[in-house]
Order: structure tokens, then C-alpha cells, then sequence
């Protein structure tokens, strides 16, 4: 678990250097551990560490990861594809979800939030180049889903979420993530107040970062490659 501790302090000040290189505050951009697959005993090390935030792609994993953590102060995001039938489990244990791209489960998980907690945090997932193989809406469909989902109770709508085809070239990179920031900025342009970005990953998220990425999901660079 050292590896993991020793890897959290380099992604941390590769996210700094990026940060200031792209003009923007100290601060400005959160890194999210993708913890899926990855043994609990390596999200405490992190979480002993001092890092809170972690990202999980299967519903009943990261439920028992939630469970067995035995802490209270860590921040869980869904960022999976997530079907009708695991809704309730997500809205009752997760922090936000990042990947909502249907009215349908949106209002699933308004209605299935315990009361008593905060408004789940929510993520549209745009598919941003359009790819067959990819969840995600439209670029055309984003204004009209974000006025909905705005509307839900237990709900809290923040931003917008994409992982875009692989490009190796940094200056390529850079163009679906400009495109998500440019779809954020209409929506706030038309009386929306979103604050997130989610979007960057190992390979990419220097060229999120100079886009505008307010969260970053880190996995690979974190633990290592996955068996």
C-alpha cells in the first residue's frame, strides 16, 4: 500500500503543475480515485492518506466498499452505466452520479433518495464524439434533459461528464473536452448555475485540465493496471 500512497502524492502535483500551467487557481481541480476492482484495503491506504473522493463503476462493489469502509467522511461517486433496476441502491448510498443520460433514471433516483439526506449530486454523461459504442446523450439533447433534471427534488445538478475516443496528441485532446466546457457555458448562459467538469482521465486529463476539468478520474495511475 506505500506504491499507492507514494502514487497519490506524484498525481498530486502532476494535477498542480497541469493546474498552474493552464492559468488557473490552486485548488481548482479535484481528483477522483477510480477505485473499481481495487482491493478496499487500498482505498483506506488513500483514505488514511488524506484523500476523500472515490469513483466506482459497478453498483454492488462499490455498495459493499461503502459498507465495509467503516468511515463516514469519504465522498463516493457512480461513474458507470447505471440501469433502471440499481437505481435504489445508488440513490441510497452514493454522493453523486455521473453518468445520467435518461430522464427516466434521473427521476428514479429524485424519488428513491432517503429523505433525510442531502440532494444526490448528478452528472449529464454526454457523448461527445458520438460514438456508437459509448452511454451518453446527444450533444443536441443536453439543454433539454439539464432543464428537467433541474427541476427534480433530492436532486442537485452540477455539471457534465464525457470520456471522449482515445487521441494521443495533447492539441487533440483538447477538443471534446472544449466542447463540454462550451455546452456548460450555454447552459449557464441560459440561467443554469453548473460548477463541474468531469472529464479527464489518465491519458488525458493535462488537456482536461486546460479546458476547464473541475474533476478528474484517476485510476490507472493510482493503483496500477488492473489483472
Amino acid at each position: 500500500m506505500i506504491k499507492v500512497t507514494e502514487n497519490l502524492g506524484k498525481i498530486q502535483e502532476f494535477l498542480a503543475t497541469a493546474t498552474r500551467a493552464a492559468g488557473r487557481p490552486e485548488g481548482s481541480v479535484q481528483l477522483m480515485a477510480v477505485s473499481k476492482r481495487q482491493p478496499l484495503q487500498a482505498i483506506l491506504a488513500l483514505a488514511a492518506a488524506g484523500h476523500r473522493e472515490f469513483g466506482e463503476n459497478f453498483v454492488q462493489e462499490g455498495v459493499d466498499k461503502i459498507n465495509q469502509s467503516g468511515r463516514d467522511d469519504l465522498v463516493w461517486h457512480f461513474i458507470g452505466h447505471l440501469q433502471s433496476n440499481k437505481t435504489r441502491q445508488v440513490a441510497e448510498h452514493f454522493h453523486w452520479v455521473h453518468t445520467v443520460d435518461r430522464l427516466k433514471i434521473a427521476r428514479r433516483l429524485s424519488e428513491q433518495r432517503p429523505a433525510q439526506a442531502e440532494p444526490l449530486n448528478i452528472c449529464l454523461q454526454v457523448n461527445i464524439d458520438s460514438e456508437d459504442s459509448k452511454s451518453g446523450l446527444s450533444v443536441e439533447d443536453v439543454a433539454a434533459l439539464a432543464a428537467a433534471v433541474a427541476e427534480l427534488p433530492q436532486l442537485n445538478l452540477r455539471g457534465l461528464m464525457c470520456i471522449p475516443r482515445v487521441r494521443h496528441d495533447p492539441a487533440e485532446q483538447r477538443i471534446p473536452f472544449r466542447r463540454l466546457a462550451n455546452i456548460l457555458g450555454q447552459l449557464n448562459a441560459a440561467g443554469m448555475s453548473l460548477d463541474t467538469l468531469s472529464m479527464g482521465m489518465t491519458a488525458d486529463y493535462a488537456a482536461a485540465i486546460s479546458e476547464g476539468a473541475t474533476i478528474v478520474r484517476i485510476g490507472t495511475a493510482l493503483f496500477g493496471a488492473r489483472d
